[in-house]
């Protein structure tokens, strides 16, 4: 079954650029490696239990030739990057996709996929991608190196993050790809809810303490602006802090302007980076002050 959403990944042409960018916002951003034949290379900023990972390409011929879905990575860097995907973690990947595939969904098989860290450690997981028909930006994984192999020992985020929150993804019409997305991963459909930050009907799916939202723009906003300028896809990813001032004091003093602040549909206050500051995408942080 699908556990939780396991990491984020951001697409950026530059790594050492994006890196910069996460750590003006409070990440404590790491080298994580070489995916060997892949022609691509990340950086990683560590939760307690999932990741924030950044990926850009390393050799663009390499890319090309492993590439298997053409040049759809290269376009979306060129379009100004963001959340490329969200990979949703499964304690059983074969099982996952057998049962997606019952239900009618179109999804890969099952492959392998590694990493090399830069003290020459072998990280392994197994890897299936859903088909592009479906238009949602998903991958599974099912990890074969444990956590505490995977995880680095770090020092905590500055910005006092611990945990990603939700992810979202902004599409024309929430109940109908909501609808969808609850037959990819055997969930119930959940009733649409109004997002006040994101300006947005929102379909929440909680898949262990973190949540997937499908939503659609009802009024100006972050969601509505993602829409309109880049079309439907992940757009922001929400991350809990345990200190919003703690978080808001480091970007100051790396010289960034206060983030724009709103109230959640919870009562709970919630700052929003906009994309010219986080690497093409929103990233939000709650929490409290």
């Amino acid at each position: 079954m699908f556990t939780h959403i396991d990491h984020v990944t951001l697409g950026v042409a530059d790594l050492e650029q994006g890196t910069a960018q996460l750590r003006r916002l409070g990440f404590h951003v790491q080298p994580g490696g070489v995916h060997e034949g892949r022609g691509t290379h990340n950086a990683l900023a560590w939760n307690d239990e999932d990741y924030l990972e950044l990926l850009a390409i390393r050799d663009a011929a390499e890319y090309r030739a492993a590439s298997r879905t053409g040049a759809s990575f290269e376009a979306f860097i060129a379009a100004g990057g963001g959340i490329h995907s969200i990979a949703l973690a499964s304690d059983d990947l074969e099982a996952d996709v057998a049962a997606m595939r019952g239900r009618g969904i179109a999804v890969s098989d099952v492959l392998p996929g590694s990493r090399t860290t830069p003290d020459g450690r072998t990280l392994r997981w197994k890897l299936a991608t859903l088909d592009p028909v479906h238009a949602l930006p998903f991958r599974f994984i099912q990890h074969l190196t444990p956590l505490a192999e995977r995880r680095p020992s770090a020092a905590p985020h500055p910005n006092a993050v611990h945990m990603l929150e939700r992810s979202y993804i902004v599409v024309a019409d929430a109940e109908a790809k909501a609808a969808e997305c609850a037959r990819i991963l055997g969930f119930a459909q959940p009733p649409l809810q109004k997002g006040t930050v994101i300006m947005s009907n929102m379909a929440i799916f909680q898949l262990g303490s973190t949540g997937l939202g499908i939503v659609s723009p009802y009024a100006d906003g972050p969601a509505r602006k993602a829409l309109q300028s880049r079309g439907p896809g992940a757009f922001q990813a929400l991350y809990r802090t345990t200190s919003m001032g703690a978080a808001a004091r480091w970007m100051a003093a790396q010289g960034m302007p206060p983030l724009e602040r709103g109230v959640r549909n919870t009562g709970e206050h919630a700052m929003l980076a906009a994309p010219a500051e986080a690497c093409g995408a929103y990233i939000g942080f709650v929490g409290p002050e």
